[in-house]
């Protein structure tokens, strides 16, 4: 059976400083089908190589914005990463159709638990409805848009919760790396992560 080919688009502005991140990082599968792009380390003046950019795109059938949550966003990197590579006539349009079927989602780290996402918690809204400007990026250019897998609490994890999560997201993109995926089951689940759980038992 074909494997998937994942690319990781990586923003972290202050990677060295983030235990989490590295612990997921670290634990990405060595495979030819995954290819892990730091862009804050790439461009770190924000030039960005567009078409270098789209041409990774098109060398793979599954996308991940892999980022921190940045008061309720993303980095500024990916916002101009989105505003540039993401071109009329390429991306989306009459004759944009490059990403056309291609599946995307977010891989997100934050601080805050999971209680905290909701309309009666601290931050009001859950995580999904937070990104829905991301949704319909995707959507207008034709992509298949997935459940984010966040990992929530980063500020209180101990060195044990680093490696558990970190365990988990291997495993995870293992997965996705060897098998077809059921987007009609995924989209019933606000978190990839919760999706994933139901495979692994």
């Amino acid at each position: 059976m074909p494997k998937n080919k994942i690319l990781i688009l990586f923003f972290h502005p202050l990677f060295e400083k983030s235990s989490t991140n590295k612990a997921l990082v670290q634990n990405i599968p060595d495979s030819e089908n995954i290819t892990f792009h730091d862009l804050y380390e790439e461009y770190p003046n924000f030039d960005i190589d567009v078409k270098r950019e789209q041409l990774l795109l098109s060398r793979h059938n599954i996308i991940i914005w892999h980022h921190p949550m940045y008061w309720y966003n993303c980095p500024p990197l990916m916002k101009q990463w989105i505003d540039m590579v993401l071109e009329y006539g390429w991306a989306y349009g009459k004759k944009g159709s490059a990403l056309k079927d291609k599946i995307i989602f977010q891989v997100i780290t934050t601080g805050g638990d999971k209680k905290s996402f909701y309309e009666t918690g601290r931050d009001r809204y859950a995580i999904p409805n937070l990104l829905e400007p991301f949704y319909q990026t995707a959507k207008v250019c034709n992509m298949e848009y997935l459940p984010p897998f966040v990992v929530h609490g980063t500020y209180s994890m101990t060195k044990e919760d680093y490696g558990k999560n970190g365990l988990v997201y291997g495993r995870f993109l293992d997965y996705l790396e060897n098998n077809d995926l059921d987007i009609n089951k995924i989209l019933q689940y606000h978190y990839l992560n919760d999706w994933f759980a139901t495979i692994e038992t």
